[in-house]
């Protein structure tokens, strides 16, 4: 097996040493592989690599790039993109090319989009799924964003009033049946840090309607997450208890890994002796090619491991910068 790990400063390649592949990449946010060809989502752009060694920029640099996504459309693939500030890029030809999707970026909600610290940070796109003529594209503080015509007219929700979305996947085998992590921002501030306020919520109906699965679970903020393509589909979220919590304070970051194997009805703590709660804070987090129900995990201390269902732990790599983004293959 074989690892990219996207960090703060750089993509690197793990196997049996650890390299530095792509020092130009900065806050790698995503790692895929798609028709032969993996991408690096980055703080400056698109990158892009035919065999994971030798990278080039492929466009976008004037955005953040948080998802790559693909979509059969039209009887060819579709690539899309999201980005920061809020918008919504498609290509046609493997990413040579980039359109933006004009009816994302200029819908009437998308003026109050925004992160909300002092100073506010525009609103970001980080959360993408597409099916069919669907796409779904979660806003970093905005919400939901629905279309049903492959991008044409949008439809804004918020599940349980929350706009603060994070990671959203859906089920492999039930397309209408969506996950999502989020947090406390909402645009006016920071909501109550309570239960209900933050945490993974499930739609059944394509994201009309939704549900809270967090009940119960501490700490509530929930970010990385992944689904397993594999039955039975095991679902993993990270969380911590703040959106800063980080391995530099005093009792560290106090994170914590869960997985559901039921469609989040129920959730097992799968951190071990070290890592229950874990001192360093965990931002990548992808599936392990290798083993069903196993995922890979980077914290912001430049940690990678191997995390099986059964709670081992199996130190990958160390000494990484912040580790930001995972794909094993």
């Amino acid at each position: 097996m074989l690892t990219l790990a996207g960090t703060s400063r750089g993509i690197f390649r793990i196997g049996s040493h650890t390299e530095m592949v792509c020092p130009e990449a900065r806050a790698v946010r995503d790692l895929q592989f798609i028709d032969g060809i993996f991408y690096a989502g980055t703080r400056h752009g698109l990158f892009q690599s035919k065999d994971s060694l030798v990278w080039a920029h492929a466009g976008l640099q004037d955005y953040e790039v948080w998802q790559i996504r693909t979509a059969s459309y039209a009887g060819r693939t579709r690539l899309y993109a999201s980005c920061q500030p809020a918008a919504l890029f498609s290509s046609d030809d493997l990413g040579q090319t980039w359109q933006e999707v004009l009816s994302f970026s200029q819908h009437p909600q998308a003026e109050s989009w925004c992160v909300p610290v002092d100073p506010p940070i525009p609103g970001q796109a980080r959360a993408l799924v597409t099916a069919a003529e669907s796409r779904w594209v979660g806003v970093e503080v905005g919400g939901i964003m629905i279309s049903r015509n492959a991008g044409e007219s949008w439809s804004l929700v918020l599940p349980g009033d929350n706009p603060d979305i994070h990671m959203m996947f859906s089920h492999p085998r039930k397309p209408d049946t969506l996950f999502v992590s989020t947090g406390y921002g909402r645009l006016d501030g920071i909501a109550d840090m309570v239960e209900g306020n933050a945490g993974v919520f499930r739609s059944v109906d394509a994201g009309q309607n939704w549900e809270y699965i967090w009940s119960g679970i501490k700490p509530r903020y929930s970010r990385p997450m992944c689904i397993d393509q594999r039955a039975p589909h095991a679902l993993t979220v990270a969380a911590a208890p703040t959106a800063f919590s980080h391995y530099k304070q005093d009792r560290g970051a106090g994170a914590c890994l869960f997985q559901s194997l039921d469609e989040g009805n129920s959730w097992t703590n799968l951190g071990d002796e070290i890592h229950n709660p874990s001192a360093a804070n965990f931002h990548g987090l992808c599936v392990d090619a290798e083993v069903n129900g196993g995922v890979l995990t980077g914290t912001d201390n430049g940690e990678v491991w191997r995390v099986s269902p059964e709670n081992d732990w199996q130190q990958l790599a160390a000494e990484l910068p912040a580790v930001t983004s995972l794909l094993s293959f």
